[in-house]
């Protein structure tokens, strides 16, 4: 019996022996694991990992956006009321004034023209003028201002920004009003770019151009206020049965200017070539459809600079000289020009002789 405990003892205390010193070899293979996993880790960086220095941070710069001054509403458009100039033509340009509380709109609505049926009118005339803006009381249409005291522009520059920002669409390339004009026909009436032949070669060869030497190669021509001499406007002279009162309605108006493709037609010494100073009609514009832009601009007067005389009551109550070049009378297309030739005071007295006709056409209904 004692043998056998003895024995059992024996293998015990072997057994635990055993299980310590299979512990410590599986601590040394973790550990011999891991200093490999190291060894491998950097051993597994490459050259350029170890030579790129650490770069450090980039400082960021904040811009510092002035704060926009808040433009207070004016309760009248005239400067002598006004605590800011850039508020002042802010709200002239939105046509609105502060009332109270709110804003209100000043915008002109132009007066209606009275509707007229064929059997009222008793007898009749169209006629086509000419209005020269060197003319001293023609200047008005002609003036531009600085927009400050008052917001005035020359009538080519309203009939221009009214065409390119869409309130004016009835546009036409005659006096007939047949064939309309696009937006891109009217830029190119306008407005002419030439483009030098040295750009061209080195476009052809593939050289890339910079924007700048874009500009010393390109020049652009555009038709201004100051290039617009004359006005042409069509209109019917009729007399109404229901008042026996001679009127007049004015139908179409067109600008005069040279065309901007005769300026880069030079000679080698510079010289303009052809015609340069013949002035052509530039776009017609059907009068009814312009009347209510032509009624909220101001016209320029040197007499008072606060006038609130739009252009449509210039026009419509004809306060400006002018010339009839042309009328419906029977004489083919009725030019002065065709049927008296080379003869310029002639002309000037057919013109006056019609304007005379026109005239009498009221003082002959009350004769017998």
């Amino acid at each position: 019996m004692r043998r056998i405990l003895l024995f059992f003892l024996v293998f015990t205390f072997f057994f635990a022996d055993a299980q310590k010193g299979k512990g410590k070899k599986k601590a040394a293979t973790k550990k011999t694991a891991v200093a490999k996993k190291g060894k491998k880790g950097k051993a597994g960086k490459t050259k350029t990992d170890q030579e790129e220095p650490e770069q450090p941070a980039q400082s960021v710069v904040e811009v510092k956006k002035e704060p926009e001054i808040p433009l207070n509403p004016v309760n009248s458009l005239s400067i002598l009321n006004s605590d800011s100039p850039a508020a002042l033509r802010h709200y002239r340009n939105l046509n609105t004034v502060k009332k109270g509380d709110s804003l209100i709109s000043v915008k002109n609505n132009p007066v209606k023209y009275g509707y007229v049926e064929d059997k009222d009118i008793v007898r009749s005339m169209v006629v086509w003028e000419i209005i020269d803006l060197n003319e001293k009381i023609n200047r008005p249409f002609y003036y531009n201002s600085d927009g400050l005291v008052a917001s005035t522009k020359s009538l080519y520059q309203l009939l221009l920004d009214g065409v390119n920002d869409g309130s004016i669409k009835e546009v036409y390339k005659d006096e007939m009003f047949k064939d309309r004009m696009t937006k891109q026909e009217i830029e190119n009436a306008t407005k002419f770019v030439r483009v030098d032949d040295a750009y061209i070669e080195r476009v052809n060869a593939g050289e890339k151009i910079s924007e700048e030497e874009k500009q010393q190669y390109i020049d652009v021509y555009e038709t201004k206020s100051e290039n617009v001499k004359m006005l042409k406007i069509k209109g019917m002279w009729y007399i109404d049965r229901r008042d026996a009162q001679l009127k007049y309605r004015l139908l179409g108006i067109a600008a005069m200017g040279k065309d901007p493709a005769s300026y880069a037609l030079r000679g080698p010494n510079g010289e303009p070539l052809g015609n340069a100073d013949e002035l052509i009609d530039l776009f017609w514009v059907f009068y009814p459809s312009a009347r209510e832009v032509l009624a909220n601009a101001i016209v320029f007067n040197n007499k008072n600079l606060s006038s609130d005389l739009t252009f449509d009551d210039l026009l419509n109550a004809r306060r400006f000289s002018s010339i009839i070049y042309r009328s419906e009378n029977g004489y083919g297309t009725g030019n002065i020009k065709d049927y008296i030739p080379h003869d310029a005071n002639a002309q000037l007295e057919e013109s006056e002789r019609i304007k005379n006709q026109i005239l009498e056409m009221e003082n002959d209904m009350w004769n017998y």
